[in-house]
Parts: structure tokens; C-alpha cells; sequence
């Protein structure tokens, strides 16, 4: 049976040969068939204004309506539930992404022209995990409903943003949560997901209750919304294909409209499912390794899959941008449905973005943010980008949105000007910080084009020539490629009592030196809360500030494999020498977790002799290296000021 298509090329990007086969086509093709592939579902017309069809599947090729769809976008896997919301002293990184994030996330994978996006699981309560509450499946037949307005919000946004929600059902992994999870629930081994009848049931429950549900934000029964694209039956799944069929025709039974996705992706396209009728589509992951020729394998991927089963590649990344270049121009040339990379990050509700950091071998990949910044050159963000949004152009043959200014940033509350910090427009290179003493203005740019990607969870923008006495208004306008936007929200007055010296441990520019062993460090960022610049002091080690004026206190950052630490904060009044300031450590005892955490101390010292004006944070014990990851240095009280 062939497929019929108003105002387009049957196959694609197929120039004069492509049009010749179109007519061919046409010229033979029955009114029956075209009734077969074209048939909406009688649900289609219910709900959902957003998007006018349900994705259909004719001859191995995705449609949306009529219209051939094909796609190069993103995988989102913060999308549904945060992993990544690392706070300094806090207990968990898990919670639920709010309106701001989600709209931020899909407004980035619009703008790339993406048109589609894979979220990753639902997540299932584990135990000895930091996750706690934040999970979807509670236990068996009990569901977190907060969890699942996220969700519904997920959806609703993305239906306004018109980007389709790819979202797979459970994982092989732990974590967040999957298949192992579920046996434990009924006192078994992983092995038992696949066979034993009452597990099957239980995630068969799970399957009922997300399906079947009616989204709390805009009343659409699952099932019937056109914004999801299909349901995967599971992340890089091991299934047995008995499994498999069983699955697919469960979900098919309880919803007829949407698609269904086999979830074994790892090993190759999953040859027994080509020929079951309750699979709509494969797909396949590719990372690299030993002998590993992603091409090759995707080529072989799309030639088993063709004119059978829709096939797209669920996942690729951790590659250079050059041979991510070769993957995509192979799924554009193979007629491959499409390909989604790994992964987006998007904005984070308290400033800055959220990151997760993804070592591989010797080589550093992170999350990558829109529209792409400096912090990323090492694993080459920019040009990924610019090399995505191009190829999602060229395989739906349409255009990227057009340029436009970014919107308006939302400036937060500010406590002190060092510490300034603004919910982020999707498509912002950079920020102009703008000052005045007066909230009509005028109005100097303090700072100008600062990104918001430079620092990880920190505040993003220190006003450091600020003066004791006075009270300041504060601004924001973000800059893009298609322009700038209009003026954030303006905060103010700030009364400031104080200046504050922030080193991020970026470069060298704020301290008076280092003696000892003091290493810069960047790798292994996730273990350090995702901070990319530390320095590192073995025993005895030190790093030293001068300050202009008297200090009052200190505070630093530090993390170690122990919260047993040998860091001192030291003052001097003539930088030779040193007594210990009066400090105390505040720390958070957690455990490694999933990622090998080190522990995080907070140290904070008081300044007593107001002619203390050179400070050093010293490894005194100098047992266990201690990593600096932010000090400030509050100096310059206008109590101390002489009249």
C-alpha cells in the first residue's frame, strides 16, 4: 500500500526522482488505501485545539495528517521529574519542575525546531536512594498524584508550544527507578518484570492509570491527546519479546489512537517486532565505544525497518560535533523518521540553568543548554547546536522559527548586590546589568553581556562596585540573536551596608596568590554538585585575598571526601602573618548516592581586628584534600567607616 500526501515529496527529500515516484504513485494508488492511511481516529475531533491530528504511521513513515513528519530534536530528561536541583547543604536533588522550567524547555526545542521531544520515564520509588516522594509509582497501584499534575502540566505546555511528548513507560536502569523496582515491590529478583503475572499486572496498572487519566490543567484525557506522540513501552528494555507483544497490545486495547513504541533499543532494531501489529515503531540508541561505527549501525537499523516499521534513533550523544555532523546527515540520506540527542537542559526556576555532567572515558560531555555559551567550548555546545537546528531544518524541509528578541527576564529578589541572580529567556546569549539609584533611572550597564551559564547553582552576578551608604535599583535585558529584549522587572531598593569580593574559582583575577599544592580542578564535576571550577589544596596548601578595605567575615565552599576537614580561614593585618579567624563548618551528611558525592562544608569566620585585611582559606590538617568551590569575603562595613 502506498501513502498519498497533499503538497509534498511521498519520499521525502527525493528531488525530480522523488516527484516522478509521487506521481507514480498517485496514479495508481486506490481511494481505499488512501482512506487506510489517512483514517483519523474517531476521538481525534474530542479534544485538544493545539494540535489538529493524532501521529499516524503508513509504509514505515510517521504523518501528522497528511504531512510526512520527520524530525531532529531533543531528549528532555528533566522534563517530568528533576534530578539535577543540586542545593549546597540541601538533602535531595529531586523535586518537580515548575510552569517557568517546563515552558523554558520546550520554548528551547521549539526555537531549534524540533517539533518533538522524548522525556525520560516514570519513575518508581527505590529504596536507598535520595529520590524520597519524588517518584510517580509509589507502590503497587499507588500513584504520587503530584507527580503526575507535573506531568499534565508537561503536556499542556507542550501542546501550547506544539512539541509532541515521546514518553516511555518504565526503565531498565535504576535510576529513577524501573524494572527492578517493581519486582522489589513483590519480593523478587529483576528477572521476574518480564514473567511473573502479578508484576506484569502491577505495571500493567501503572500503564491503566497513565493512559486513562484526564490531564488536571487542561481536562484532556490522555488517551486523547494529539500532543503525545506515542507511548514507548520502556527505556533501553531487555525484554523477551513474549513481553513485548503482551505490552503493545494492552496499551493498543486501552488507546487505539496513539502509537506504540518497542522500548528495546540497545541491541539494533528488534527484528520480531517488525511483523506484530501493536508496534508501530523501533528505534535505536548509539553512544560510542570500542569499534563502535554509529553509521554503519544506523544504516543497518533503517534497512531492517524499512517500509515495515516506522524507525527513529531514540538517543545518540557523547560524540564530536564533526561525527554528530556524519549521524545526522545518515538519518537524513537513510529516510530515517528522525533522531533525538542527549540531552537538553533547560533554565532553573532560582537563576542560572541546571546541568549534569556526563564524563566519558577521557573525554567531558555535559547537558547542553540553548543557545549554547562559552562554559560549553570544551565539548563544543555552540557548533552542536548550530549543527541540530540546521539538520532539523533540513529533514522536515521547513524553516527554523524566525529570529525574534528573547523575552524578558524575571529578575529575583536580591538580598545584596552581590548575589544577583534572574529566571532566564530561552534563545539568551547574554544579559546586560543595569543599575540605578533611582527606580525611573537612568539607567548603567554594570555588566554587559553575562551569561548565565558560566556558574552552576550559584548566584550569577556579583555588583561589586557598590557603596556603603547607598541604595540601588537593579534591571536586566536580555540579548539574543534575533535582538534585545525589553527590561526585565525592576528590584529595588537594595540598601547595601557592605561590599562583597565573590571568587568562583574561575581564573586567578581576585586572589593575591597560592602556596602549596593548590590544584585547579574541573573534572569529575558531578561529585562536586556540578561546579566546573575548584581548586583543589593539598596539605598545607593556601589561597589568599587582599582586600582594599577591612574585612568582616568569610565564607567558603568547600567539598572533601570527609566532612572531617583541616581547612582554616586566616587573617592578617600585613599579609605575613596569620592568626586562625573565630569560624564554624556546617555541613550536610549524606551519603555517595548514584553519583559518588563528595560532602559540602559551608565555613564561615568573623574578621574581630578591623585591620584584618588579607584573608587565606589553609588546608591546616591537610589528611584529606579539600576542594574551594565559591568565597566571599564581606569587607568594607559602614559601621567600620570612620565619619
Amino acid at each position: 500500500m502506498a501513502c498519498a500526501r497533499r503538497g509534498g515529496d511521498v519520499l521525502g527529500r527525493g528531488g525530480a526522482r522523488g516527484i516522478a515516484r509521487m506521481v507514480a504513485a498517485m496514479a495508481t494508488i486506490a481511494v481505499g488505501a488512501i482512506s487506510a492511511c489517512f483514517a483519523v481516529p474517531r476521538a481525534q475531533a474530542a479534544e485538544g485545539p493545539e494540535f489538529e491530528h493524532f501521529v499516524t504511521v503508513c509504509e514505515g513513515r510517521f504523518f501528522d495528517g497528511e504531512r510526512r513528519l520527520r524530525f531532529v530534536s531533543w531528549n528532555i530528561p528533566n522534563l517530568i521529574a528533576i534530578e539535577d536541583a543540586l542545593d549546597f547543604l540541601g538533602e535531595s536533588p529531586w523535586r518537580w519542575p515548575d510552569e517557568f522550567e517546563i515552558a523554558d524547555a520546550l520554548e528551547s526545542v521549539r526555537q531549534l525546531g524540533g517539533g518533538v521531544a522524548r522525556t525520560y520515564v516514570i519513575t518508581v520509588r527505590r529504596q536507598g536512594s535520595d529520590m524520597g516522594e519524588h517518584v510517580h509509582v509509589l507502590a503497587p497501584g499507588r500513584f504520587n498524584e503530584e507527580a503526575f499534575v507535573a506531568l499534565d502540566r508537561a503536556l499542556a505546555i507542550a501542546a501550547e508550544k506544539r512539541v509532541r511528548i515521546i514518553l516511555p513507560l518504565v526503565d531498565n536502569w535504576h535510576w529513577m527507578g524501573g524494572i527492578d523496582e517493581y519486582a522489589a515491590f513483590r519480593g523478587k529478583q529483576k528477572k521476574a518484570f518480564w514473567t511473573d503475572r502479578q508484576i506484569i499486572d502491577d505495571f500493567k496498572a501503572t500503564i491503566r492509570h497513565v493512559v486513562t487519566r484526564r490531564n488536571t490543567v487542561n481536562g484532556i484525557m490522555y488517551r486523547n491527546d494529539k500532543t503525545i506522540f506515542g507511548w514507548e513501552t520502556g527505556n533501553e528494555l531487555d525484554a523477551p519479546p513474549e513481553w513485548t507483544a503482551e505490552i503493545a497490545a494492552y496499551l493498543k486495547e486501552l488507546d487505539p489512537n496513539h502509537l506504540v513504541i518497542d522500548g528495546r533499543s540497545l541491541h539494533g532494531v528488534p527484528v520480531g517486532s517488525l511483523d506484530d501489529p501493536n508496534l508501530d515503531a523501533v528505534t535505536t540508541h548509539h553512544y560510542p565505544g570500542p569499534g563502535v561505527d554509529m553509521v554503519e549501525q544506523i544504516r543497518a537499523g533503517a534497512g531492517l525497518a524499512r517500509g515495515k516499521k516506522a524507525y527513529f534513533v531514540g538517543e545518540i550523544g557523547f560524540i564530536p560535533v564533526g561525527e554528530a555532523r556524519r549521524v545526522l546527515a545518515t538519518v537524513i540520506e537513510e529516510d530515517v523518521a528522525g533522531a533525538l540527542y542527549w540531552s537538553l537542559r533547560f533554565h532553573r526556576r532560582e537563576g542560572g540553568f541546571y546541568w549534569h555532567d556526563e564524563p566519558l572515558g577521557a573525554n567531558l560531555f555535559k547537558a547542553y543548554h540553548w543557545p549554547g555559551f562559552a562554559s560549553g567550548d570544551l565539548y563544543e555546545e555552540r557548533p552542536l547546536l548550530e549543527t541540530l537546528a540546521d539538520a532539523a531544518r533540513r529533514i522536515s524541509d521547513a524553516d527554523l522559527p524566525a529570529l525574534t528578541a528573547p523575552a524578558a527576564a524575571r529578575l529575583l529578589p536580591i538580598e545584596h548586590p552581590g548575589r544577583i541572580s534572574w529566571q532566564g529567556s530561552a534563545g539568551a546569549s547574554g544579559y546586560d546589568v543595569q543599575r540605578a539609584t533611582a527606580a525611573g533611572g537612568p539607567w548603567l550597564t554594570i555588566g554587559g553581556h553575562v551569561s548565565d551559564a558560566a556558574v552552576q547553582y550559584r548566584p550569577l552576578f556579583c555588583d561589586a562596585t557598590v557603596r556603603p551608604g547607598r541604595a540601588y535599583y537593579y534591571r536586566v535585558i536580555a540579548r539574543g540573536a534575533g535582538g534585545e529584549s525589553a527590561p526585565s522587572n525592576i528590584v529595588g531598593p537594595v540598601r547595601v551596608d557592605h561590599r562583597l569580593l565573590v571568587d568562583e574559582l574561575a581564573d586567578e583575577s581576585l586572589r593575591a596568590g597560592t602556596t602549596g599544592p593548590a590544584t585547579f580542578r574541573s573534572d569529575r564535576a558531578r561529585r562536586a554538585q556540578e561546579d566546573m571550577h575548584r581548586v583543589e589544596l593539598g596539605p598545607d596548601g593556601t589561597i589568599e585575598y587582599r582586600l582594599p578595605n577591612p574585612v568582616e567575615s568569610v565564607a567558603a565552599w568547600l567539598f572533601a571526601e570527609s566532612a572531617d576537614h583541616g581547612c582554616v580561614i586566616e587573617g592578617s593585618t600585613d599579609g605575613v602573618e596569620f592568626a586562625p579567624l573565630a569560624a564554624a563548618s556546617e555541613s550536610r551528611r549524606r551519603g555517595a548516592g548514584d553519583y559518588a558525592y563528595l560532602q559540602p562544608m559551608l565555613l564561615r569566620a568573623k574578621a574581630v581586628d578591623p585591620a584584618v585585611r588579607v584573608v587565606r582559606i589553609r588546608n591546616a590538617a591537610g589528611q584529606v584534600p579539600v576542594q574551594v568551590s565559591r568565597v566571599e569575603i564581606a569587607y568594607d562595613l559602614l559601621a567600620q567607616r570612620r565619619p
